[in-house]
């Protein structure tokens, strides 16, 4: 199958995920993981009109970002090492792997000096797995009062990781989860304007996350292919 109908399969497998859940397919981005593929298919995915691509490392990231930055809007999904901020602020207008205070301190700092703002997801851990990254639930309350002092960084929503499941349907409490706190959240009133975004699903179950009230996706191989660099 080659791009153009892996892209259409997929519009369409959204589409029919909007409607069983009563959404408007506007509401729903597609965010296409690059990163096993090379500059060239990265530009052919930005030719067919989906303009957000997402990374999860500089190094990887790097080459397809300077001959394709200007295109497209960019999306780090992945950990966020401290000192790769300064790489990847200015360059991802979204990361989407907040996590901890200690990164929140030097995506300030960088966006300060850049005097922009940065549009950050909240990684938060609801399926208790140790070995994802992320805020415990009964952390997410308190981060989020924390981040009213940074005025550089914008926290839009939340993010999550399901595990891998053999049925996409075992998926659906991780990201009901992920709904349901936000929607408690918003309820406390911890930030000026509600979170309104949910960076959740992956090729394995954007389906049953779009049911669940996903508003980003990312999706790799089912949608840009498996061509390596």
């Amino acid at each position: 199958m080659g791009l153009i109908e892996r892209i259409n399969e997929v519009d369409q497998r959204v589409s029919e995920a909007c409607r069983r859940s009563g959404r408007n397919r506007n509401e729903v981005n597609v965010i296409a993981v690059t990163k096993y593929v090379s500059v060239d298919q990265t530009a052919a995915v930005l030719d067919q009109g989906i303009l957000h691509i997402g990374e999860n490392r500089w190094q990887t990231a790097k080459e397809k970002w300077q001959a394709l930055g200007e295109r497209g809007t960019w999306h780090f999904i992945g950990h966020l090492q401290s000192n790769k901020v300064k790489d990847v602020v200015g360059r991802f207008q979204y990361i989407h792997s907040l996590d901890r205070l200690s990164l929140a301190k030097e995506l300030e700092k960088k966006a300060e000096a850049l005097n922009l703002q940065v549009q950050a997801f909240m990684q938060i851990n609801i399926s208790g797995e140790s070995t994802k990254y992320g805020l415990q639930p009964e952390q997410a309350a308190s981060f989020l009062q924390e981040m009213n002092r940074f005025k550089h960084i914008n926290v839009v929503g939340l993010m999550t990781m399901a595990p891998f499941e053999t049925s996409a349907e075992d998926t659906r409490p991780v990201f009901r989860g992920l709904r349901q706190l936000r929607d408690e959240l918003n309820k406390q009133a911890i930030t000026p304007e509600p979170l309104t975004e949910l960076s959740m699903g992956m090729s394995n179950d954007f389906e049953v996350a779009i049911e669940e009230g996903a508003t980003w996706v990312r999706l790799g191989s089912i949608l840009v292919g498996k061509e390596e660099n």
